[in-house]
């Protein structure tokens, strides 16, 4: 097949730089909840959390001046950790609601990190789950979003 080829155009293009101020994407994570999140975590594991919640899960960190808590931000919501001397009792355990674009490429980066998951099929046509620890020990599980039509 013959390549096309295009004519030169007479008249001459000299793009402008775009001053408009740049707007971040939004991280491809949602948290399942109506407000931002707050879970204890151990002090000495903000590297193993950074890890979970940024390269595995796809969280953006804040960095939030004068503050004691580790900030990951979700589309919609903030996960806040408040960092403790020592694992405290919890009197709940409910796990933490996450929304990721792809269950099967989390599942091969878990597989990857040698995280160790439970996989759970719920009664309803396509409502997979994963559930998982992060490093504090905080139950999360993890959904994947899918458009019904």
């Amino acid at each position: 097949m013959d390549a096309l080829e295009l004519e030169k155009s007479g008249i001459p293009f000299d793009p402008q730089e775009d001053r408009r101020p740049r707007i971040e994407e939004p991280p491809p994570v949602r948290l399942v909840a109506v407000e931002d999140c707050v879970l204890p975590a151990v002090a000495g594991l903000e590297c193993d959390l950074d890890n979970f919640y940024v390269s595995l899960l796809g969280f953006v960190r804040e960095r939030e001046e004068g503050g004691d808590e580790i900030v990951y931000r979700a589309d919609n919501f903030r996960l806040r950790f408040f960092v403790l001397e020592r694992r405290a009792a919890r009197e709940g355990y409910r796990s933490l609601g996450v929304i990721v674009p792809s269950l099967a490429a989390l599942v091969q980066r878990l597989d990857d990190a040698g995280i160790d998951f439970v996989r759970q099929r719920g009664l309803e046509l396509g409502s997979d789950s994963i559930l998982v620890c992060d490093p504090t020990g905080n139950p999360v599980e993890i959904s994947e979003f899918r458009v019904v039509i």
